[in-house]
């Protein structure tokens, strides 16, 4: 997830900033945003969390590995987009209910 993020950084700058927080060093989000995975993504727009809707029932946050970069791109300008229009939670490009294709 470092390595999409470090590489999406300079194509998203235009809409998003890329911030890295050590969840140990600033515990006061811990127990609000449930933050007890290794690696988080949560999306704010203006001092506010948007949720997104991506299927796994947890709206609040990507708590899993993206591999994709475009994958990623595209969940972010979706967000963008979305939280510019007043939403406070968008929905995903993809569906990610089922983490394996059959």
């Amino acid at each position: 997830m470092d390595e999409v993020l470090a590489s999406v950084a300079e194509t998203i700058k235009n809409f998003a900033v890329i911030y890295l927080v050590d969840i140990t060093e600033v515990p006061d989000f811990n127990t609000m945003y449930e933050l007890y995975d290794p690696s988080t993504v949560m999306f704010f727009f203006r001092n506010k969390h948007i949720m997104i809707d991506l299927g796994t029932g947890n709206n609040n946050k990507i708590n899993w590995a993206l591999t994709d970069k475009q994958e990623f791109i595209d969940i972010v300008e979706t967000v963008y987009r979305g939280a510019r229009k007043g939403r406070g939670l968008v929905i995903a490009p993809k569906d990610y209910s089922t983490k394996y294709r059959y």
